[in-house]
């Protein structure tokens, strides 16, 4: 049923009528002496956003319009500068790109200037950085097949320097993780061609030089901008499920080696008491040498001494010579010459006795005066 605004109501009623509207009465309104129309009523939203644009407008004196438009135009600019404005730390670098296309330069460390949104900056870390092979993993990266048949597990390390910050960002994708594979791939190829022996002891260093030449040929071809610095080994040691037979073979090995340095100690010992040996051989050789030398240089100018007294008195010299003979040869003669009738001789002299008291006395001094006394006796 259409309701009536006769009496100035509305559906609801009020309007300053008696007229209740349509459900009985007209909304209730808040009693008081607050309000910002004096009338006791609630205050007029719609006076109060006047009197604040009309404060607001105040402030700009090309109006409203204007001011919100410089606000809009400050906001954005700083907006842009700050975006426009960038940092380049100690170990960065900085590459920058204009609609996607990498610059020249290299953008040093400090405080740079691009044009946003057209430009952007990439940054690149170029310190010494590192990377593990082998190690935490579950897979079996670091299981490899040396070149005698046997397998071992390597941990190794790779660290790099990024010398080229273009080719490391845009010449290949996800260059550490292909540096990853491709040492990991090095070293295998230089395991494969070595024994076990050299992994584990004798020529580590070795390994080292050549995994890391492989590696930085390879990615030079790459192109990834990158520096090997150094390869390290982590830890080598044999699987576990043949661990326990492989340190029995290393204690045999060890037990090889060191029977054989025992062997070297006692042929060194040997070989140098033989040498010994020779050497005072050869110097008693020697020592004879010289002293028989000396003798028959010594009897010879003896010989030339007699000759001369010879050719200068001949009878006197040999009278002497024959003296002299005949004292040597019949000191050391056994026999005991008496005369005919034996006259002078003790009747039980022991004459068979004289020689070996005369022995005697050279052994014991004390006793040769009294053989020489008896001796002399009997010759008498």
């Amino acid at each position: 049923m259409p309701w009536s605004n006769q009496n100035g109501g509305g559906p609801w009623g009020g309007g300053g009528g008696d007229n209740p509207g349509p459900w009985g009465q007209g909304p209730n309104r808040p009693r008081g002496n607050g309000g910002g129309n004096g009338n006791g009523g609630p205050p007029d939203i719609e006076d109060f956003f006047k009197r604040g644009q009309d404060q607001f407008k105040g402030m700009f004196p090309g109006g409203f319009g204007i001011g919100l438009v410089a606000i809009v135009v400050v906001v954005i600019a700083a907006f842009w500068v700050l975006q426009s404005m960038y940092t380049v730390r100690p170990e960065q670098r900085g590459v920058e790109l204009r609609f996607g296309k990498p610059k020249q330069e290299v953008q040093m460390p400090g405080l740079h200037f691009m044009i946003w949104p057209i430009e952007s900056v990439e940054f690149v870390n170029v310190t010494q950085q590192q990377i593990n092979v082998g190690t935490g993993t579950s897979s079996r990266a670091g299981t490899m097949l040396t070149g005698d048949q046997n397998i071992v597990d390597i941990s190794f390390s790779v660290f790099y320097t990024i010398t080229d910050p273009q080719d490391y960002l845009f010449d290949v994708e996800g260059p550490v993780q292909t540096l990853q594979q491709v040492a990991e791939s090095a070293m295998r190829e230089v395991v494969s061609r070595r024994p076990a022996d050299d992994v584990f002891r004798d020529d580590r260093e070795g390994i080292l030089s050549d995994v890391k030449a492989i590696v930085q040929d390879t990615m030079d071809r790459y192109g990834a901008g990158l520096t090997i610095t150094a390869v390290t080994l982590q830890d080598v040691s044999p699987p576990k499920e043949v661990a326990d037979a492989f340190d029995e073979v290393q204690r045999a090995e060890q037990d090889e080696d060191r029977y054989m340095e025992e062997a070297n100690q006692y042929a060194n010992k040997e070989l140098g008491a033989a040498r010994g040996e020779a050497a005072k051989i050869r110097e008693d050789a020697a020592a004879y040498k010289d002293r028989v030398t000396k003798e028959a240089e010594g009897e010879a100018q003896r010989f030339t001494s007699i000759y001369d007294s010879y050719k200068t008195a001949p009878d006197v010299t040999r009278k002497r010579l024959y003296l002299e003979t005949m004292q040597g040869a019949l000191s050391q003669s056994h026999n005991v010459i008496v005369d005919d009738n034996g006259t002078g001789v003790v009747p039980y002299l022991p004459l068979d006795q004289i020689n070996k008291a005369a022995t005697q006395s050279t052994a014991r001094p004390a006793t040769s005066t009294s053989t020489q006394s008896m001796t002399q006796g009997a010759a008498n």
